[in-house]
């Protein structure tokens, strides 16, 4: 009689609950504009803060991005950035990190990384995600010499990883009107190209050591993983406050801070994204100011530090037979040698979304890519070939002689010296 009862009892609940309404949140269905989890970008970030937090707060507004980890060897860093990921979602999920080798392969739900480290940190952090299966977007300059860009790529191409490079001038309106002014043949033929690099700092970058302090606890900041794979060094809380800008070991000069964005943008407009100048000509300046640098094609790329070709930052300038188009930061519009140009700003950036089927955002560009593994406007061979400008250009800075180089061999032409500088020792155990 007991077990009958029971049973009756047991039939009679789960007809109940058979009856009753079922409540699933609209959030899991994708209603009311959310997003369905199987529909959203799973995200960690890799050093976040000043540039990387924009990068965040840029990704994380969009919908269809979950953010649920935040790695940094700064404890007061990931534990601010955690802060702003929950604060955000309204929950405490966010998990933390300290080491990237223990973050990445623990994470198989992760689909992209941002990352926004220093720059020493670009590629080895990159090369190591897309090993663990995980797309990325990067914070410029990407890699510290042309062998480390090169391994990007590769990297990228073994692993099928969707990669960004944050050249985001690539996906504005205003740059992308310049670009495609040149490139389209509407300023006729194009032969010399103009492109910012940074106002501060020189080409020659100092080696010597800040003064030595007493290293914090690894929890607050882990100085061995913060130097990760460049020369050890004493630690000096400036260096892991940002100072670190203008180095040797932890920078790419000024042509590279500003080099990283206009180098890209000027070799697109050329239609030379994917290759790089043969020959370097060294300027006796402490910042290659004027440096020019030739292509394979005879068109020219000029480096320039002031404001004679624009009057904003990150500027790019085309010359052409027809006339010439320039953009730069803080432009309402493009700059153009005639207002009959001008008129065909909408035309252009129209025919480039249509051919392309870019967003004109580039993170939008990278999650849109994420989800289509199409490749974005500033994937990994975009990337290395205009940090080969870079990095060559440097060199030649450096030895304070011309170079001439070969984009197909990623070498310098009978130059023993120079081609050593294309690569740099890893500290053990940051080999890639």
């Amino acid at each position: 009689m007991t077990a009958n009862l029971s049973r009756r009892k047991f039939l009679s609940r789960a007809a109940a609950a058979i009856a009753a309404p079922y409540i699933i949140p609209s959030s899991a269905l994708g209603l009311d504009g959310a997003v369905a989890p199987s529909e959203r970008i799973v995200v960690g970030c890799l050093g976040i803060r000043g540039r990387g937090l924009h990068d965040l707060r840029w990704m994380i507004g969009n919908p269809d991005v979950q953010v649920v980890a935040i790695c940094d060897l700064q404890k007061a860093q990931r534990e601010g950035v955690k802060g702003f990921i929950d604060q955000h979602y309204g929950n405490t999920d966010c998990a933390m990190y300290s080491d990237l080798r223990e973050f990445l392969p623990s994470r198989p739900d992760i689909d992209a990384v941002l990352i926004a480290t220093g720059d020493r940190w670009h590629a080895q952090a990159a090369v190591r995600a897309m090993r663990e299966g995980k797309d990325v977007f990067s914070e410029k300059p990407s890699c510290m010499t042309i062998t480390e860009g090169r391994a990007v790529v590769e990297t990228a191409q073994r692993f099928g990883r969707v990669y960004q490079t944050g050249t985001q001038r690539l996906s504005e309106a205003n740059h992308v009107f310049a670009i495609e002014m040149a490139r389209t043949g509407r300023l006729g033929k194009v032969d010399v190209a103009y492109a910012h690099i940074a106002p501060w700092d020189a080409a020659k970058m100092p080696r010597q050591w800040k003064e030595a302090q007493p290293e914090p606890p690894k929890e607050e900041v882990d100085w061995d993983i913060w130097l990760g794979p460049c020369p050890w060094r004493p630690y000096n809380e400036e260096y892991a406050r940002g100072g670190w800008r203008g180095d040797y070991d932890f920078h790419t000069s000024c042509i590279g801070e500003w080099g990283a964005h206009t180098f890209a943008q000027a070799q697109a407009g050329l239609g030379l994204g994917e290759s790089s100048p043969i020959k370097y000509n060294y300027v006796d300046n402490d910042s290659a100011d004027g440096m020019v640098c030739e292509f394979v094609t005879g068109q020219k790329l000029i480096f320039s530090r002031g404001d004679k070709y624009w009057y904003g930052s990150c500027g790019e300038r085309f010359d052409g037979e027809r006339g010439w188009a320039a953009a730069a930061d803080g432009y309402s519009e493009p700059d153009v040698s005639s207002p009959e140009l001008l008129r065909q700003f909408d035309e252009v950036v129209g025919e480039y979304v249509a051919r392309t089927g870019r967003a004109l955002d580039h993170m939008r560009n990278f999650l849109d890519c994420v989800k289509s593994r199409e490749e974005p406007v500033a994937n990994a061979r975009v990337m290395h070939h205009s940090m080969c400008t870079v990095h060559a250009a440097n060199i030649c800075m450096w030895l304070e002689r011309d170079l001439e180089f070969d984009p197909a061999t990623e070498t310098f032409v009978n130059d023993d010296e120079a081609n050593r500088l294309r690569s740099r020792a890893y500290r053990e155990p940051w080999v890639i």
